[in-house]
């Protein structure tokens, strides 16, 4: 089969690393990938969002399927667009149809799908420019800390907890009237605050069937114990040590069930990863948010723990048998450390020359934000975020160390990455 991915981060290089490892594809092209996937692929210069050139690409090289990586382009109907095409439209597409990245691409469409459905989630109170004095009150109503979330996408930055009420008053006000996060502020979702350990969990799904992919912990905040900016993630640990078998059952019984039910019910025709990002309560799991796809950086530790030919499970779902294929997950621990750009999640420059990247051993290095110099070949960063390493280990601590002695053997001016990752595990 021939292949096309869509996206450049570091998930789409494990995608890519893992589906390169499948004897059932014959060549896969990466649009536009970066310096790690060309690896793996053929990177072609194609923008996610330029659905006509994507379909000339699609017929001229005999694409059998496509793997959409990030949440946007499914945000803007990538797959509806295939589906709407008469000679694109039995071709398979991992990634949901518009009404279903809603759950991702709406915060207060998921939280409507989730309190009609049962699914147990923060109480909360979507705010517009015209009810913001509602807005205000409910603030009065919480306790310390307040939750905004920005209701549509922005780049994983748009949620804000805040201590104070008068400065959360002020941010609610900032994000609405002064596009604080563009258009995606123009609704703002206000939450009761959960206290808890943070999970993720994703499910395969074919619409009916799905498999249940292995937990991961990830680390969203740029400083040491959880403190500063919020990031795309810092790196990632799999498996939570936690989430038991009992409270996996939970999750299974009270989140993921209903709401493959509920797409069901609203006539979503679901295909592709759901994202589950869940805190647990009390021993008691509750919905954060959804996304539409894989998580990142949680692709860079979970993918890695696929045994199964994961194109098996990708056919599975294109042609409406996922439930008869099988999924074998890999006993180890491992744990992704995100290697940063000076400044990030703030401005920060490109274009620093990545050195060492020929000193590592025993571990994966997923590239996020790389590129390839024309002129020489020499690996430059082009992101915020810039590489993951990932390692196995027999233990939580044996998968860090080797990541984090790894990443101490790659240098770039202004690199940085946390050092205290499963701190809180």
């Amino acid at each position: 089969m021939n292949i096309l991915i869509i996206g450049s981060g570091g998930r789409e290089h494990a995608l890519a690393w893992k589906m390169d490892q499948s004897p059932l594809v014959n060549k896969l092209f990466i649009a536009p990938g970066n310096a790690g996937t060309k690896n793996h692929g053929m990177n072609i210069p194609l923008e996610s969002n330029d659905f006509q050139s994507v379909k000339m690409f699609v017929i001229e090289k005999n694409i059998d399927m496509v793997v959409v990586g990030p949440e946007a382009p499914l945000v803007d109907g990538f797959h509806d667009y295939f589906l709407s095409d008469k000679v694109l439209k039995n071709i398979p597409v991992i990634g949901p149809v518009k009404a279903g990245a809603l759950l991702e691409g709406s915060k207060d469409f998921a939280k409507e799908f989730m309190h009609k459905y049962h699914i147990p989630t923060a109480s909360y109170k979507t705010i517009y420019a015209n009810n913001i004095e509602e807005g205000y009150a409910f603030l009065d109503q919480l306790s310390s800390p307040y939750v905004l979330k920005a209701d549509g996408l922005a780049a994983g930055k748009g949620v804000l907890i805040i201590d104070d009420l008068d400065e959360a008053k002020l941010e609610l006000k900032t994000m609405i009237t002064e596009e604080k996060f563009g258009k995606a502020s123009a609704k703002v979702v206000i939450e009761e605050f959960l206290d808890g350990v943070e999970l993720s969990v994703f499910v395969l799904t074919d619409g009916t069937d799905y498999k249940i992919l292995p937990s991961a912990k990830d680390y969203k905040r740029i400083g040491e114990g959880d403190t500063g900016l919020n990031t795309g993630g810092m790196g990632s640990i799999s498996p939570v040590p936690f989430a038991n078998h009992e409270f996996l059952e939970k999750i299974e019984k009270q989140v993921i069930k209903p709401t493959i039910d509920g797409l069901n019910n609203e006539g979503i025709n679901y295909k592709g990863f759901i994202f589950f990002g869940l805190i647990k309560v009390n021993d008691e799991p509750y919905v954060i948010e959804y996304n539409c796809r894989m998580g990142d950086p949680e692709a860079e530790s979970v993918i890695p723990r696929i045994k199964s030919d994961l194109m098996e499970l990708f056919i599975g779902i294109g042609n409406n048998k996922l439930g008869e294929k099988s999924l074998e997950i890999d006993d180890r621990y491992a744990a992704a450390v995100m290697m940063v750009s000076g400044g990030y999640p703030e401005a920060y420059e490109k274009g620093k020359p990545i050195h060492g990247l020929e000193n590592v051993s025993n571990c994966i290095l997923f590239h996020a934000g790389t590129t390839t110099d024309i002129y020489n070949e020499a690996i430059k960063t082009s992101g915020g975020r810039v590489l993951a390493v990932t390692s196995y280990g027999n233990s939580m601590k044996e998968a860090l160390d080797g990541a984090y002695n790894n990443a101490a053997q790659i240098n770039f001016e202004g690199k940085y990455y946390r050092g205290d990752l499963g701190f809180d595990l």
